[in-house]
């Protein structure tokens, strides 16, 4: 059988108000035991009665849960007089936070969003705007474009460069080469020349004279 749902309202009746404050009372401290063990919570109750008398129930020790709740309330007060702006300080934070908004309105509307309520205009005045900032992007790409182009170029000129004089070490090492090469085969043939006009000119010996001789007068050829 369901139980019968209470209205919640003051109890008329001293006696059954008493009673229902302790009943109450007894289950909200067995609640918060439970809470404090089952989630490790540091958990504090105070209670007074209708007759002024003092009910309390803490996990570890009252006074140390008094005393860390009101630290942390006067950080909290303290981290709102910091925060909270003072005379004109309060204005210009009021004229930033308007142009916050108004500059993420329009971001907004750049992208393509939130158009509702915008006149004619105010149409216009978009297009022109997002016309000119594609303008801009177009204009800074063909320069980056452009840089890179150059960039490569000069990079290629440079390898160019390099790649030249290397060839032109290589083609003066082999004509070098070529000069010193002919040097040496004219020395040799002008050796064979001198050594060949040499023979000729130390004419044929002593003993080949006689026999051209004995041939010419027919004598005998001496023994």
């Amino acid at each position: 059988m369901a139980r019968k749902k209470i209205k919640i309202k003051k109890i008329d009746n001293i006696t059954a108000r008493q009673v229902t404050f302790s009943k109450r009372r007894r289950g909200i401290f067995k609640k918060a035991q439970e809470l404090s063990v089952l989630c490790d919570a540091e958990v504090g109750i105070i209670v007074f009665s209708a007759t002024e008398k003092l009910y309390e129930y803490a996990s570890s020790s009252m006074k140390s849960i008094i005393t860390r709740h009101n630290q942390h309330i006067q950080g909290i007060r303290g981290m709102d007089r910091f925060l909270e702006p003072q005379g004109e300080d309060n204005s210009n934070l009021a004229e930033l936070h308007k142009e916050v908004a108004n500059r993420t309105e329009q971001l907004r509307r750049m992208t393509g969003e939130d158009f509702e309520g915008l006149e004619f205009d105010d149409l216009l005045e978009l297009e022109k705007t997002l016309q000119s900032g594609l303008k801009r992007v177009i204009e800074l790409k063909e320069k980056r474009i452009m840089d890179e182009i150059t960039a490569v170029q000069k990079k290629l000129e440079e390898e160019n460069k390099l790649l030249k004089q290397k060839m032109a070490m290589l083609c003066k090492g082999k004509s070098h080469f070529l000069l010193d090469s002919n040097i040496t085969m004219q020395e040799v043939a002008s050796s064979d020349s001198m050594n060949n006009v040499c023979s000729c000119n130390s004419g044929p010996s002593l003993d080949d004279d006689s026999s051209v001789t004995s041939l010419k007068l027919g004598l005998p050829f001496p023994n």
